[in-house]
């Protein structure tokens, strides 16, 4: 899979074994990033890739690797939770969506700021 731009996947290795958040970076710039069990055990995301960089495979790179590094850390299926853009993830991964699972595990997670 090409990545035009990215001189590296680096995961991070803050005290978690293995890693759950890799960057794509060139030089000293954050191109994009990738992670898992954030917002729940077994669940892929957030990710983001520069919007300047969009469409050089960095996003399916930082999938497949983040991916990998969910199997490596013993995870047999991954849940990409309100996955946005569903046919990136469905031609990549020939991944399949949850009936009814919206909202899912976010419903209540954000309070009105205002209320």
């Amino acid at each position: 899979m090409p990545v035009e731009d990215a001189q590296d996947i680096v995961p991070t290795r803050r005290g978690q074994q293995p890693p759950s958040l890799y960057v794509a970076v060139k030089g000293n710039a954050l191109l994009g990033f990738a992670c898992f069990d954030t917002s729940a055990k077994g669940f892929f995301g957030p990710t983001g890739v520069d919007e300047a960089e969009r469409g050089k495979g960095i996003g399916e790179a930082l999938l497949i690797t983040t991916l990998r590094g969910m199997r490596e850390a013993g995870y047999g299926y991954a849940v990409i939770g309100d996955p946005g853009p569903v046919a990136f993830y469905q031609k990549r991964l020939d991944a399949l969506e949850i009936p009814k699972s919206k909202p899912g595990i976010y419903a209540g997670m954000l309070r009105n700021p205002l209320a």
